[in-house]
């Protein structure tokens, strides 16, 4: 069987998103396109208080009217957060004839894609789908997922990404990447990182890739999230 849906994670930093609803959709719409970078449009005649809190972020442009064809010039994305079905294929239309990609809330036979349930910690994100089948059963994973994986992963993915920045630029081959890493994530690095034991994380990281790796200096080290 065929899935329905591509599973990707797009970068929209500084890309111009449209949001048409200002209600509590909308407003959740908004807060998560603004926390991945994109620069948000919310079109609506009324606002959310929860929308409104938003307002100190110089990202976010509210325009406080009815939705126009015209809102979509720009866009690379477009939700539609009404309630009103016959503005929501319009914004369908209008998103498909822009060339922009368009999610209707709650109406998958709208939409060009969905939005998964997401757990993020740093830089690690696990999202679930059930391809608009049940977003109850979604939720309810993402709180047992949310539970397993905790703030020790954002910490263990940021070490990870500092190290393997610095293999990198040391020219190391991608063979011996493979076995320094996994000697560091069998050595119950996870564990280590939980309990903030850096003396003993030292001791793993001097193991696993020798001399000068230091949990302090590789944290340190910038590195680029997107690998």
């Amino acid at each position: 069987m065929r899935n329905r849906y591509y599973p990707l994670f797009l970068d929209i930093r500084d890309r111009a998103c449209l949001v048409v609803g200002g209600g509590k959709v909308g407003a959740r719409k908004a807060k998560g396109l603004l926390a991945a970078g994109a620069r948000v449009i919310v079109v609506s005649p009324e606002m959310d208080a929860a929308i409104e809190a938003l307002l100190p972020d110089e990202r976010l442009t509210l325009k406080r009217r009815a939705y126009l064809p015209s809102d979509m010039a720009g866009a690379f994305l477009v939700i539609g957060a009404t309630d009103h079905a016959e503005l929501n294929r319009r914004i369908k239309k209008d998103a498909q004839a822009a060339k922009a990609l368009c999610n209707v809330a709650d109406q998958p036979q709208l939409c060009d894609f969905i939005l998964p349930a997401v757990v993020n910690q740093g830089d690690l994100s696990l999202a679930i789908t059930t391809a608009g089948k049940s977003p109850a059963l979604a939720k309810r994973l993402r709180r047992q997922l949310q539970a397993q994986f905790g703030p020790e992963y954002a910490a263990l993915t940021a070490l990870l990404g500092a190290i393997r920045t610095r293999l990198l630029a040391e020219g190391h081959d991608p063979e011996g990447h493979r076995r320094a890493l996994n000697t560091l994530l069998d050595g119950d690095i996870l564990g280590l990182l939980r309990a903030e034991r850096t003396a003993e994380i030292d001791t793993l990281l001097a193991e696993a890739l020798g001399p000068g790796y230091d949990y302090m200096g590789l944290t340190a080290e910038p590195i680029d999230s997107r690998q």
